[in-house]
Order: structure tokens, then sequence, then C-alpha cells
């Protein structure tokens, strides 16, 4: 399965693409960076020009339109040391490379990828002293960026460092790899006996949290990556975003849901695409989500089900449960405020919302509506 796959960062490399296409993308590319690769270009349907592969990875004029902000959660307000961010008790993260595989075009980190932005550490020391300084926090999550664009000897460093501090248990690789490029994988034996000898010898586990946005993205050569991982005893979930003209639809949740289920990748969240600038072109109203969600679950066995449906918002990780006529129904899934961990929340609906704060501005209306209708 030997194949070299080349990335592309410049238009001018996308055949596919007609001379006025490039040109009139090319002012996009210049305020979001751009980065795709030969194999990836290759599951696009190019006669289609709302092709769900493409809308994932091909620039649109439409992420000009002026919407949201870079730091949609307000990252930067959990930063404790350079590269290192600590939310919750519990866990750190870590943003080990400014790079991926390809970039997504609604990503929420996209502020990493710009030329003056310095928040990712070349050096991970300061951010493993602070892990090892903190003994509450047991599972780290490694990202940034795709922490498997890093060559395996570096990866391997960070890996071994961590291995080292008793107190943490769990590690988590963030990845849209085995999507992006299994090859990384499949032609890597040295990375699949880093993950083993995590896995067996070191008494902690390290887990794949994958980005399987589409179910074309499950091709013959992802699969192979995904099974060779899983022979590591390596642990693999999904998450993804809900993405306008990607995959909003029940057919293609559905789908989703039960190809990872069937090979073995649990899916584990499906989020509300952040309101990040250039994002409002794959942004989705969350009450016509939840019910699309609702409506994909229905048709799914349990274990593709038992998928969560959040916001990372700025305050915590929020779960959206469930709706009435009247009210929509949220709950602290994670809470950066532990006064906040399990709140349970009742908001008004309201059916033009995209995220948490659109309800939040309408709580005094709500309140003076519960009170007429249950006191």
């Amino acid at each position: 399965m030997k194949r070299r796959v080349k990335y592309i960062i410049n238009l001018d490399f996308v055949e596919e693409l007609s001379g006025r296409e490039r040109e009139e993308l090319r002012k996009v590319t210049e305020k979001f960076a751009f980065r795709t690769n030969n194999y990836y270009n290759s599951l696009i349907n190019w006669e289609d020009p709302e092709d769900p592969i493409r809308r994932i990875v091909i620039p649109s004029t439409e992420e000009l339109e002026v919407w949201g902000r870079l730091d949609a959660s307000n990252e930067s307000k959990y930063t404790k040391v350079h590269g290192l961010e600590h939310k919750y008790p519990d866990t750190a993260l870590l943003l080990v490379t400014d790079v991926c595989g390809i970039y997504c075009r609604f990503c929420f980190r996209k502020r990493l990828f710009m030329n003056d932005n310095d928040e990712v550490a070349r050096d991970v020391s300061e951010g493993l002293e602070y892990i090892r300084n903190h003994p509450e926090i047991n599972n780290v999550l490694l990202t940034g960026g795709d922490p498997l664009v890093l060559a395996t000897f570096k990866l391997e460093r960070i890996l071994r460092a961590l291995a080292e501090m008793p107190h943490v248990r769990i590690v988590r690789i963030g990845s849209k790899m085995l999507a992006a490029n299994p090859y990384r994988v499949i032609e890597d034996p040295a990375l699949l006996e880093l993950f083993e000898w995590f896995n067996s010898e070191t008494g902690k586990t390290l887990y794949l949290m994958n980005h399987f946005n589409h179910p074309r993205e499950i091709t013959r050569e992802a699969r192979r990556a995904v099974e060779l991982v899983q022979k590591t005893g390596t642990p693999l979930t999904n998450q993804t975003p809900i993405l306008r003209g990607i995959n909003d639809s029940v057919e293609v949740l559905r789908e989703l849901l039960d190809e990872l289920s069937f090979m073995g990748v649990p899916p584990y969240y499906f989020f509300q695409c952040r309101p990040t600038a250039g994002n409002k072109t794959y942004s989705t109203r969350i009450e016509e989500t939840l019910d699309i969600i609702e409506s994909a679950r229905l048709k799914v066995s349990g274990l593709g089900a038992r998928v969560r449906y959040v916001m990372s918002h700025e305050t915590g990780k929020i779960e959206i449960l469930g709706r009435t006529e009247s009210f929509i129904f949220f709950r602290y899934h994670r809470a950066a405020d532990p006064e906040n961990s399990g709140r349970f929340m009742v908001y008004r609906r309201n059916p033009s919302a995209h995220w948490f704060d659109d309800y939040t501005e309408l709580v005094d209306e709500f309140r003076v509506e519960m009170e007429e209708e249950y006191v």
C-alpha cells in the first residue's frame, strides 16, 4: 500500500480548479491558511461544486463574511504557560504543533495557522513541567494542529516524558490524520510500535481521538489505518462538528454513525460548530441540528446512538439534551467553574440560535414566561 502523499499549500497546484476559481479564492487564502494533499483531494467529486469533501478543504469566498471571532471559546483565558491550557482540574491540553495534514475550512483554531500567532510552543518542555507539577492532572490531550504531523521521534519524546509522570494515567491524541492521510500510519511501523509500547509497557492508556466528518472519508486506506492502530491496543473514538453542507442530514449522520461503529471506532461527540471567524457558511441552527441528530439516533444501534451533542463554550462543555414546544434543555458536561458542574439549564427556545449565548441573551424574557407558566 505504499503511496507518496504530496502536500499542497498553494491553490495554483490544485489542477482541478479553474484559473478563475483560483483567482477568486486567493483573497480567502490570504486571510485563512490553506493546506491539502493529493490523497484527500482524490476523495472529492470535482464535478459537484457543493461536494461535501470539497467543502471541508477547499476555500470558499463565503469565508470572508464577517462573523464570529478567532478565539470563539476564549481558549486564551485558560492558557497557563506557553502552549498549555488547563480548563478542567484533571485535564491539560498541550498544543504540540501548528500544522495539520489538511486545514479544515471550519477549524476553530485557524488562528494558529496565521503568521502573527505564537500560541503553540516549539519547545513543549514548559508545558510538560507544568503537568509534572500539577498532580491533579490525570489525563493530557495532545493537540494543535495535528500531533501526527510531528515526526515519530518527536512524538515519542513527549509520550515518554508523560509516561514518567505517575499521576498522568491517560494521554489522548486528537488527530484527523486517519481521514486526511492514512498513509501516515500505514507507512510508519515506528509509530505503531510507539503506540504499542505506551499501552503495554507504561501502565497507562493512549487514546486516538479521530475526526471523520463524513462517511466518504472512511476509505479502504482509512480502514486499514484504523485496523493497524487497533492492533497496538490503542482505543479509538471519533468526534466531529455538525457542518452545513457536509454532514447536516439524517442519512449522512446515520451512515457515519454506522460505519464508525462497524469498524470499532465509537462515536464520541457531535459538536456544534463554533462561531469562529470565517465559519458562518458551516454553522447550523442548534434546534434544527438537534432534530437531525435525534432522527439519526433512531436509525442506528445503541453503540452509535450514545454520541453526545455538545458545545465547547468558554464556560465549559455544554450538552444539548432536548427540547419541548417551548423550551430547550442543556447540561454542563464539563464546567470550568465547579459551581456549574452538572448544572441543568432550561431556556426558552430560539429557532435562530447558533450558539449558547443566543439563549442567555434572552434569559430575562424567559424568566418572565416561566413565572407565568409555572408559578
